[in-house]
């Protein structure tokens, strides 16, 4: 603590003053670091959608989402997983969570088959709601 001037009878008083210094370097650290990782935080999986003429879907809450990607990996979530893996995750989840929409995202270059093949490994996880994500088609002038 800082000591005052001294007074009257040769001692010191206190002085009340709050040192904001280590506070002010705390938060610019800490804006530094949010300023770098947040960008990172928006990445997602990259796909080329296959367009389409319908609109899109509003939606309550985060829907299950299963990815392919153009190199044929399969994404639950943001998550990696293989065809096995896929499957017993799927099937380990509740009859609730089952009755949720689930969403297929597949990449415009991937065969007819992979698609229909990792739908099929949906449906005889216990999902009933299969929907498939698609973009909006450019319309031309």
């Amino acid at each position: 603590m800082a000591m005052g001037p001294m007074n009257g009878g040769g001692r010191r008083g206190l002085v009340a003053e709050i040192n904001v210094t280590p506070l002010v370097d705390v938060m610019l650290v800490l804006l530094i670091i949010f300023m770098v990782t947040a960008p990172m935080m928006t990445q997602g999986i990259e796909v080329d959608l296959p367009q389409t003429t319908d609109k899109a879907l509003r939606q309550k809450d985060e829907p299950l989402m299963v990815t392919l990607n153009k190199e044929g990996h399969i994404f639950l979530g943001k998550v990696k997983v293989n065809e096995s893996l896929l499957k017993q995750q799927l099937s380990s989840m509740s009859e609730e969570e089952k009755k949720r929409p689930i969403y297929l995202q597949a990449d415009a270059r991937i065969d007819y088959g992979d698609v229909v093949f990792l739908m099929e490994v949906i449906k005889d996880s216990g999902f009933e709601h299969l929907g498939m994500i698609t973009k909006p088609a450019e319309k031309k002038k």
